[in-house]
């Protein structure tokens, strides 16, 4: 079986200077080895909050490390540092809102802020980026929500065939 790239990004002013570790980049690999089933590779990167880079490192994600699946954290609050979904806007063909509104949906049940957040996702070719909130606790609640509908689109676009465990988070592919 050949092993799928995924990336990993954590946008970060701060943790990419050292000013503090990153939690967030972590919290993601851990919840993709819970999850996926098939045989992955990361592709991780911790750059800052510059809209210039954040484009480059998905465009060098998708097109050039052939990452079907890119997740982001950080970056998605109303701060004017905060600039992942515009830098993900920017690089994607098609977006994909009904992610950003379910991962809202969902964290609103957890903290009243979550309105706040500016979570999206978007296609690139046959790839799909997800920007996720920067907290650990946020990134799992927000996964689990919308990672069942994720194989399925990555099929949709024609990428790889991810398969999840189903004792962790149960995958949804339409019965034909």
């Amino acid at each position: 079986m050949k092993t799928i790239n995924v990336g990993i990004v954590t946008v970060s002013d701060r943790a990419s200077q050292g000013t503090y570790q990153d939690l967030s980049g972590p919290a993601i690999r851990e919840w993709l080895k819970l999850a996926l089933s098939v045989p992955w590779h990361e592709h991780y990167r911790l750059i800052p909050d510059e809209q210039t880079q954040i484009e480059q490192t998905l465009i060098d994600l998708t097109d050039h490390q052939g990452c079907c699946l890119v997740v982001t954290t950080g970056g998605t609050g109303p701060s004017r540092r905060d600039i992942t979904p515009e830098a993900t806007e920017a690089v994607c063909h098609k977006t994909m809102p009904g992610f950003g509104e379910l991962m809202r949906q969902v964290s609103l049940g957890s903290v009243p802020t979550a309105i706040l957040s500016r979570q999206t996702a978007g296609i690139r070719g046959s790839s799909l980026i997800i920007n996720l909130p920067g907290k650990p606790a946020a990134i799992a609640e927000c996964l689990q929500a919308v990672f069942p509908a994720v194989p399925y689109c990555v099929d949709l676009i024609e990428g790889p065939r991810l398969e999840t465990d189903p004792s962790f988070v149960t995958t949804f592919r339409p019965k034909r």
